[in-house]
């Protein structure tokens, strides 16, 4: 069976999410201060997205632990990750900051990270509704 196609794909995409969205998140506030100097971008922007990041990690888990993930919770958490790229990319593109070339690249790196998240929890609903 391929992986895309299995039952379990869309708890996997959450998980992965949940992971990657925590792990982010304490790098962000454990790290804000080194994260700024490197990057060109403010240590409170770091502190503040780490901080929100810990507790959509934990709803994200939880979600990814249920057998069938409500769709309203999965569709929300969708449209979240869908806000964070906008918003990573407005952060580029409006000039608010003037980040360095690695900052560039992080910022992008994270909202390409993010998008596929998004992409792969659409596709995992898709394949939940026509399972079911």
């Amino acid at each position: 069976m391929s992986f895309v196609i299995s039952p379990r794909f869309l708890r996997r995409a959450l998980l992965a999410d949940a992971a990657l969205s925590g792990a982010t998140g304490l790098l962000m506030l454990a790290a804000a201060a080194p994260l700024a100097g490197l990057t060109g971008l403010p240590e409170p922007l770091f502190r503040w997205a780490g901080a929100s990041l810990l507790p959509f990690a934990a709803l994200v888990a939880w979600l990814g632990t249920r057998e069938r993930p409500a769709r309203g919770a999965v569709v929300a958490v969708v449209v979240a990750n869908a806000l964070w790229v906008v918003d990573s990319m407005l952060l580029l593109a409006l000039g608010w900051f003037e980040p360095t070339a690695i900052g560039y690249a992080f910022v992008a790196a994270q909202a390409l990270a993010v998008a596929l998240f998004a992409e792969a929890q659409v596709i995992g609903l898709r394949r939940a509704q026509v399972a079911a």
